[in-house]
């Protein structure tokens, strides 16, 4: 595959995942009712964990949209991966049907496609220096 066109993907998925991390961040940070009925009255988190939470994401995605600091950019994958696997989990323990949580399968494989392009990436890059 050419490097251009792992750079295209690259990019596609990234924002795509950027998208779906930051409509979801905004409404915690900010403690939107819904976001505070979701994740206080239903899940049962605590009220401060909210925007908390809201602000950590949107340092993820400023993370990993910015094309510097590569350690940062890993632990914003992982940290995405743990609040997502987390958010299922918590749906799945309060007794919510699957149709309610298997839907953050799709912003899960969006973020896996988008870490596996941006090592795609990297290694394009560094076969082109060497």
């Amino acid at each position: 595959m050419s490097r251009k066109k792992i750079n295209i993907i690259y990019w596609i998925l990234t924002g795509l995942f950027a998208a779906f991390m930051l409509l979801g961040s905004i409404p915690d940070a900010i403690q939107h009712p819904q976001a505070v009925e979701m994740v206080v009255g239903h899940l049962g988190y605590p009220g401060y964990f909210l925007p908390y939470l809201g602000i950590w994401k949107i340092l993820g995605v400023a993370a990993i949209l910015y094309t510097g600091f590569p350690l940062l950019k890993e632990w914003a994958y992982a940290g995405f991966t743990f609040d997502m696997l987390s958010a299922m989990y918590s749906s799945y323990a309060v007794g919510d049907p699957p149709a309610a949580w298997l839907f953050i399968l799709l912003p899960i494989a969006v973020m896996f496609g988008s870490y596996v392009f941006y090592h795609k990436k990297l290694k394009a890059a560094s076969t082109v220096e060497a």
